[in-house]
This record gives C-alpha cells, sequence and structure tokens, in this order.
C-alpha cells in the first residue's frame, strides 16, 4: 500500500470513529484518545491530521444533506418533499443524529449545525420562496420544524414522536413547512 493510500485511510479510519463517538458520548466527553483507540492508532496520528479536537470535530461533521432539486416540482409538494427527505436522512445516517445532540450543548456543535443548513437550505429556500431576501427567516422556520421533530423523534426519543409513522410526520409537518417557504409573508 502506497503513503498516500496508508493516509488516506488512516484519516477515513479517524473520521468513522469520530463520528461514532461524538454521536454515542458527545462533544465533551469524547476524547482524542479514546478516538485512536477505535481507529486503532496512536493518538499522535490523530493530532498530525486535524491539530486539535474542534478540527477534528469539524472535519467528522461534513455533512452533504443532498437536498433534492424542488425547481421542477410542482410549488404545493415542496414541504412534504423536504419533511421527506430530512426523515429518510435522519433514519439511516446517525452522523446528523450526533452532530444535533452535539449542536445542543456544544457552541462549536451549534455552529457546525448552523453552517450545515445556512448554506446548504438557505439556497433551497431563496429558490423557492415568493420574496428572496426574505429566504434566511424561512429557512430558519423550516430548521425549526425539521430539528424539533428530529430532537424528539431521535434524541429525547419522545414516545408519540418515534411511533409516529413517517407518513404520519410528512402529514401533520408538511403542510407547515409549505406554508414557510412558500406562502406570503404575513
Amino acid at each position: 500500500m502506497t503513503t498516500a493510500r496508508r493516509s488516506d485511510a488512516t484519516r477515513a479510519a479517524i473520521l468513522e470513529a469520530a463520528r461514532e463517538r461524538f454521536a454515542s458520548d458527545g462533544y465533551d466527553r469524547a476524547t482524542i484518545r479514546a478516538i485512536a483507540r477505535d481507529a486503532g492508532i496512536d493518538p499522535s496520528m490523530v493530532m498530525r491530521y486535524y491539530g486539535n479536537k474542534e478540527g477534528l470535530f469539524a472535519a467528522a461533521s461534513e455533512i452533504e444533506i443532498g437536498l433534492p432539486e424542488l425547481g421542477s416540482l410542482p410549488a404545493r409538494h415542496i414541504g412534504a418533499v423536504l419533511v421527506t427527505h430530512f426523515l429518510e436522512r435522519w433514519e439511516r445516517d446517525d452522523v446528523l443524529t450526533g452532530l444535533l445532540r452535539v449542536g445542543v450543548t456544544n457552541t462549536a456543535g451549534a455552529e457546525r449545525m448552523q453552517a450545515v443548513f445556512a448554506q446548504q437550505l438557505g439556497p433551497v429556500t431563496r429558490g423557492v420562496c415568493p420574496d428572496p431576501a426574505d429566504a434566511p427567516r424561512r429557512a430558519a422556520l423550516v430548521a425549526s420544524q425539521i430539528l424539533g421533530m428530529a430532537l424528539t423523534r431521535y434524541v429525547l426519543r419522545i414516545p408519540p414522536a418515534v411511533e409516529m409513522s413517517p407518513e404520519e410526520i410528512v402529514a401533520w409537518l408538511g403542510p407547515t413547512v409549505q406554508r414557510y417557504l412558500t406562502a406570503e409573508a404575513p
């Protein structure tokens, strides 16, 4: 194996271990030593590649939400499509849950979550709302619904939220997200 491939494999192992450790322990309790142990490497290698815990967290929490293209959809379906997309992501992606958990307890996590939503949800919102100048406020309202459901369903595990089917959640949240995105401002 070449040095470059070994380096890539080491970085991948570190990031995988960091994602799992941040998701299970949270930012404050996760340690470089534990992450290195999980990755099967010396802690100095983590520091070499990522500098410090903050750098490692930033790299481990790089998330591409992968929002669907909404431009070709009839406007009345946008809310349901977005809620469905986020539910599917949360169902299969523990990194998002870990980032949400860290985001509510740690400044670095909150800033990372803010950046993910601003960079990825913001442009989608600008593309569909009646007044692009109002897009940041509308994106924040959409995030309140999406993140609120994720917090109650995947982090706090409040029984009624956990017991709802994805279809029920889309039926409840879709119209609200739709209104936030496409209705005239109050």
